[in-house]
């Protein structure tokens, strides 16, 4: 029994001395993009992502935590518009515009106090004939936290399905007459 204790202890303290290795080995930065094309204007749109009050009508995160509670800053669209977020089930954040171009773009700045980093972010909208190409974008660093740098790694493949879902209820949202 012993000597099956002693093969399990050693077992884990090499698995999490390579998890740990692996860490340091992967890079900090992360970049998520999503896109989708939608049958409304780009001043349409707009409109509902310039409005931090709007994001929860079509926000993945929002959807998943009715009970969210929310509070809003600053102006209520475009630069300077603020929105912060205190969730059970999806953590805890702030969002602040910082670059909105009227039917082109919002710009963020994203951040989460349990990981203590910002990312940065923003949806794009470009006419294309008869519709809207809206391009979802988000880049941060995770720092030299080993642990961190492994949510990096897969930040595409978790907070990609979270902006293909938000696109899709936008594009709901902003196609209906």
């Amino acid at each position: 029994m012993f000597r099956l204790l002693k093969w399990f202890v050693g077992s884990m303290a090499v698995l999490l001395a390579l998890l740990y290795l692996g860490g340091l080995m992967l890079s900090s930065k992360f970049h998520v993009e999503r896109t989708v094309a939608m049958q409304a204007s780009p001043d349409a749109i707009y409109a509902l992502v310039a409005n931090p009050r709007q994001w929860k009508r079509w926000s993945a995160w929002n959807q998943r935590d009715p009970q969210m509670t929310i509070t809003y800053d600053g102006p209520e669209s475009g630069d300077g518009a603020k929105w912060t977020w205190k969730s059970k089930s999806q953590g805890d954040g702030s969002m602040t515009f910082v670059k909105s171009e009227p039917g082109k773009r919002v710009g963020y700045e994203l951040y989460f106090p349990d990981f203590g980093t910002t990312s940065t972010g923003s949806l794009a909208f470009q006419r294309q004939g008869q519709v809207t190409e809206v391009r979802w974008t988000m880049d941060g660093d995770m720092g030299s936290n080993p642990l961190f740098r492994w949510m990096a790694f897969f930040s595409d493949s978790m907070v990609g399905k979270d902006f293909e879902e938000g696109l899709a209820n936008l594009k709901a949202l902003a196609e209906k007459p």
